[in-house]
């Protein structure tokens, strides 16, 4: 039987919570003007504007109504993210702005983009991703292939320095990728999973989208590290210009030599895929020419 859930308004918006929550802090700092309370990560986040100026705040220690874990441990978790942000800083990477306890929780604030993320399970739910021509998915797979390609170098090169700062991508999917339909330009967002390599996977599934998952995260004690990162890069571009889990030639967009890039970073066998993000941006690179 389901909790009744408890609605609450601030400013332009209405939101669900699984209990009250103080947010009068919140709309000292500006105007609210949208909300994301789906999230299952026991996040709920909010775009505020203040004196022309838009920003986007992350918090935890509210009770969220998708969210099975305690609040307090999202609160940990957000902190533990906190560095992430700040020692990954990239041009595609959201940018962090500041960050403070309040409200019993823990907030982070965020540069405001004017993008969408391209996995809105808010608003679309798979499959209609695929087929409902307002979803983001949708409209991005509708762009012609060099804005495509444009977007996955802004991913690959992200994850590159990911790599050479001794991180691995966790959890990152169509839905950590958000997309500016008027500039053309494409950032990241939600890293907050991301792990320093290599380690062991303690948990036997991590946390991500099964979509973008190589068998080592699924797998009780296998080791994560570079070529799990190349993996990831492989399902991306295969989401992308592909037919995302149909990773056949025939639902390919690009040329034949990317697609054996693609096909290679994505190999079930860890030895047979690229020994790192460099070596396959390299390889992606030389196919693109």
């Amino acid at each position: 039987m389901s909790m009744p859930l408890f609605s609450r308004t601030l400013d332009q918006v209405t939101f669900q919570l699984a209990a009250d929550h103080p947010f009068e802090w919140l709309t000292e700092m500006g105007v609210v003007f949208a909300v994301f309370d789906q999230q299952d990560s026991g996040n709920i986040s909010f775009g505020i504007e203040k004196d022309g100026l838009k920003k986007f705040v992350k918090y935890a220690g509210a009770p969220t109504r998708n969210y099975k874990g305690k609040p307090e441990e999202a609160v940990q978790c957000l902190i533990r993210a906190i560095p992430l942000y700040e020692h990954l800083q990239h041009d595609h990477l959201i940018r962090l702005h500041d960050h403070f306890e309040v409200g019993g929780g823990y907030a982070a604030v965020f540069e405001w983009f004017e993008g969408e993320t391209l996995h809105a399970h808010w608003s679309f739910p798979p499959p209609s991703k695929y087929t409902d021509s307002g979803s983001p998915y949708f409209r991005f797979k509708q762009l012609p292939l060099e804005r495509k390609l444009a977007s996955l170098d802004s991913i690959f090169s992200f994850h590159k320095a990911v790599e050479e700062r001794q991180y691995v991508a966790v959890d990152f999917y169509d839905g950590s990728i958000l997309y500016d339909f008027e500039q053309h330009v494409t950032r990241i967002c939600d890293i907050d999973l991301y792990q320093r390599i290599p380690f062991v996977n303690k948990m036997g599934r991590l946390w991500g989208s099964s979509r973008f998952m190589s068998p080592e995260e699924f797998e009780l004690g296998a080791l994560i590290d570079k070529r799990t990162n190349v993996f990831n890069m492989g399902a991306v571009a295969f989401s992308l210009i592909g037919g995302e889990r149909d990773r056949s030639c025939a639902k390919w967009e690009a040329s034949d030599a990317l697609y054996q890039v693609a096909a290679k970073a994505v190999s079930l066998e860890r030895d047979e895929r690229f020994a790192s993000v460099a070596a396959f941006y390299d390889a992606w690179n030389e196919a693109l020419s």
